[in-house]
């Protein structure tokens, strides 16, 4: 009979244990990335009765409960946070404590930069992935470490190397000064100034034009250098370029400039695209320009910085620019419940911890990250309530095993007298 105490106090103290467990979840229902934990009973040892083995046997409670976390999707909200990311899929942010130097894992993915200009956790630990190099690549087989964010960095400027231009000349036009067209595209010297480099046709007899092209004089040192450069320009009898009697493509040095930028640096006006077919037709339409393009670019500075999908830190300069800066990792652990939270939505591996597999988010077996959005908690508040009922009446009920052991012992007691 004096079993039935400790059986019913060992009952008492594992449902305190799972009514803890409830109040965590519900405690934690808001927090980011949240996983919920499940209580798993089980009963101790028992005891035989009797001559025949196992013929009664008594149980002498139950056992401290096992929680075990539940890693299943939490639903993604959209947030619009430049720097957030939402985990669909398996895998964990792998973050290195600042303070211990530890490295953890987490599904919480409300990022910032710090005042090093480091990708940080909202409790300040450094997310773990790779920053792209000097030449701008990013190398994904080196090991994972701190990325930095270019905080308020400047852009430098590239000066323009290659031309080209899509545009049509009229093939009615006269063989004289009326036929004149040009086409203006915007080009950049090593300093970032922008000149206005202009190409001009004539036409000169059937099927042929002169071209020459021409920087603003007042832009130049010497004014008298503004041609560039000049030639000619011959069409087959469908109003194709005919690639064999012109010359393409078209190079000149850029002259003395009156900012003192970079002179001499040679630039390439490519009449064929990389197919081989003429950017330049001839036919019966007005004399236009389609398109125009160049690789230079102006100074520029940081607009901002966010996570896009994928994991790739995306910087936009303001001149539209948009530049990938680095790419956040993913870890894929097999058995993720055996992480152990340390807290701060963290988690560390354990002895019983399979070693994570890390990598690009979606490839090998990892999930994919979506930017602008947040994994909230799975905790799901009417299972938790339910539990929370049922835990109350195992507690009333043991409780009510003990005050009915304490009086049986009263009545035996008693009948000593």
């Amino acid at each position: 009979m004096f079993t039935s105490f400790s059986t019913a106090l060992s009952a008492l103290n594992a449902t305190s244990t799972a009514i803890d467990v409830v109040g965590n979840n519900l405690a934690n229902m808001n927090s980011t990335g949240f996983k919920a934990s499940e209580v798993s009973f089980s009963d101790l040892v028992t005891q035989s009765l009797g001559a025949g083995l196992g013929t009664t046997q008594v149980g002498f409670g139950t056992a401290t409960p096992i929680t075990l976390r539940d890693f299943s999707q939490g639903a993604i909200q959209t947030t619009g946070g430049l720097l957030n990311g939402a985990i669909s899929g398996e895998g964990f942010y792998i973050v290195q404590d600042t303070t211990t130097g530890n490295t953890e894992y987490t599904r919480a993915g409300n990022f910032q930069t710090n005042d090093a200009g480091y990708l940080v956790t909202a409790n300040g630990n450094y997310v773990q992935g790779w920053t792209a190099g000097a030449n701008g690549q990013i190398d994904t087989n080196l090991p994972v470490s701190n990325i930095e964010i270019p905080v308020g960095a400047l852009q430098p400027p590239v000066a323009t190397t290659t031309v080209t231009a899509d545009l049509n000349l009229n093939s009615q036009a006269n063989a004289d000064s009326t036929s004149t067209f040009s086409s203006p595209v915007t080009i950049y010297d090593s300093l970032g100034s922008s000149h206005v480099l202009t190409l001009s046709f004539v036409k000169t007899g059937p099927n042929a034009w002169s071209y020459t092209a021409t920087l603003p004089p007042n832009d130049l040192t010497d004014p008298t250098t503004a041609q560039v450069a000049t030639g000619n320009l011959v069409f087959t009898s469908d109003g194709k370029l005919d690639l064999t009697q012109t010359t393409t493509p078209v190079t000149f040095q850029m002259p003395d400039l009156v900012d003192g930028a970079t002179a001499g640096n040679t630039v390439t006006w490519n009449l064929a695209d990389a197919s081989g077919n003429g950017t330049i037709t001839q036919y019966d339409q007005p004399s236009a320009s389609s398109s125009a393009s160049q690789d230079g670019q102006a100074a520029s500075q940081l607009v901002n910085v966010g996570l896009g999908n994928g994991g790739a830190i995306l910087a936009q300069y303001s001149d539209g620019q948009q530049v990938t800066v680095g790419q956040v990792a993913l870890a894929s652990i097999r058995n993720p419940v055996s992480l152990v939270a340390v807290g701060n939505n963290n988690f560390m591996l354990s002895a019983a911890s399979a070693a994570p597999n890390i990598g690009i988010p979606g490839t090998g077996g990892r999930g994919n990250i979506q930017g602008g959005s947040l994994e909230a908690s799975n905790v799901d508040i009417a299972t938790e309530f339910t539990d929370l009922i049922v835990y109350q009446r195992g507690y009333e009920a043991n409780g009510k095993v003990v005050s009915t052991a304490d009086t049986l012992s009263q009545d035996t007691i008693n009948l000593i007298h």
